[in-house]
């Protein structure tokens, strides 16, 4: 069957699913170096192809080379499907990432029970079996574990200055200024969520913003908060809040709030309703003070969060991110660029011709034209510097990711706009 695929190809090199079909035989014969190559050629062909990737990072996993396979799993930003989720957590496990491993895997088993794999609970769940949150010691649980003191500040964010001005209003200026605000009757603290398309450095902004005001950092997501124990995802967020309650000022950022904060009422486990309530709770401050906890949270799609999330006194500020603009896309590419071999790059061309591009979107133009120059270097002994043309070379390749999101978004902000949390979306769909 192979002899007959590499025949077929032979007389029909750019048919896509029979080069697919021959790299997903090759790999189950377990013949990676062919398979990658194949999957490889797929790639070049059709840039960004999810089932091409997958292999390949399935690929690069058998053969070894796991730190490959993480930047390639890495890269579908919490689409992962769940068999290449098990994989993803095994790299991560090769690489010493046992923490993170952890955090995935009790994730996947939560969520998909039946993707539990044998080696993975003997190594993370075994231990576990049977036990009470107490008897794990998480009341003794080091109230350092999630606390960052980010180096960043907005001096280091490109572009980006009217996301900037509005955390400024809301968060910087009453802890720059506590007695005129003290004077207003205005507390710090309070919560801010970010939305825009993937990859628009919402969370880059919220490490800048603690590094801005010289506070402690705490980042979540969904895998650090969920537990496959009744109760202890509750525990497990109290615990959170506690800990940035216990080191104002602090910036607590949670990640991927739409998988926490989605409707109560399309819920069907109520575990799950429990747990959003729990964190309603603690953002209200009911039983605790929240003075100098300030929370931000980013979503991709803030048309699923729960409207109770966006209640006054919780992300009652709600901020559009969006795709960087021509200054902001130079100053990326700088950032990117820095350190790399590299000869008098024009970053206001590169820029002009990367339009709606997102932060994530540059940085894989930049590793895609690395990635031309490191097969010339090879080739010819030495270092190649990258040069303009080398950019705009990459950029016929690519196809900015936020249009596929503004798609969706436009439905939303023409016809579900009452309260006005789109018309920036709008305003800014004007340019597309």
């Amino acid at each position: 069957m192979i002899d007959a695929l590499k025949e077929a190809l032979a007389l029909s090199p750019d048919n896509l699913p029979l080069r697919l079909s021959l790299a997903d035989l090759l790999r189950a014969e377990g013949r990676y170096d062919e398979a990658a190559t194949q999957y490889k050629e797929v790639l070049r062909k059709s840039y960004g192809h999810q089932k091409a990737q997958l292999g390949l990072a399935a690929c690069y996993f058998q053969l070894g080379n796991y730190s490959a396979a993480m930047v390639v799993f890495e890269s579908f930003e919490g689409s992962l499907p769940d068999d290449a989720t098990v994989l993803f957590i095994k790299s991560l496990v090769k690489e010493n990432n046992l923490e993170k491993a952890a955090a995935l895997y009790q994730q996947l088993v939560a969520l998909s029970p039946n993707m539990a794999d044998a080696e993975l609970d003997k190594l993370f769940r075994a231990p576990l079996a049977g036990a009470h949150l107490d008897e794990m010691g998480f009341d003794d649980m080091d109230d350092n574990l999630f606390l960052e003191k980010p180096t960043i500040g907005f001096a280091d964010v490109g572009g980006m200055e009217k996301v900037k001005d509005e955390i400024s209003k809301k968060i910087i200026h009453p802890l720059q200024h506590p007695e005129i605000y003290k004077a207003y009757g205005k507390k710090t603290g309070g919560g801010i969520m970010l939305y825009g398309p993937p990859g628009g450095g919402k969370t880059y902004i919220a490490r800048a913003t603690a590094g801005e005001i010289q506070s402690k950092f705490i980042a979540i997501g969904l895998h650090d908060i969920l537990d496959m124990w009744v109760g202890n995802s509750e525990k497990n967020l109290h615990q959170v809040f506690e800990t940035a309650r216990s080191h104002q000022p602090c910036v607590l950022f949670i990640d991927e709030v739409d998988a926490l904060g989605a409707s109560r009422a399309d819920l069907k486990q109520s575990a799950m309703r429990h747990t959003i309530n729990q964190f309603l709770a603690e953002m209200d401050g009911v039983s605790t003070n929240n003075e100098g906890v300030l929370v931000l949270a980013a979503t991709n799609t803030p048309w699923n969060v729960d409207s109770a999330f966006r209640r006054p006194g919780r992300f009652d500020r709600v901020i559009f991110v969006p795709p960087p603009d021509e200054k902001g896309r130079a100053e990326i590419l700088r950032t990117h660029l820095k350190g790399k071999p590299a000869g008098d790059i024009d970053y206001a061309k590169v820029a002009a011709q990367t339009r709606h591009y997102s932060g994530a979107d540059l940085q894989a133009l930049v590793d895609r034209a690395v990635e031309e120059k490191l097969d010339e270097s090879i080739r010819g002994g030495k270092l190649a510097p990258l040069e303009t043309k080398d950019l705009l070379k990459a950029t016929k390749h690519m196809h900015p990711s936020t249009k596929e999101w503004f798609a969706t978004a436009r439905n939303y902000a023409l016809y579900a706009n009452e309260s006005g949390q789109y018309t920036e979306v709008l305003e800014y769909m004007k340019q597309l």
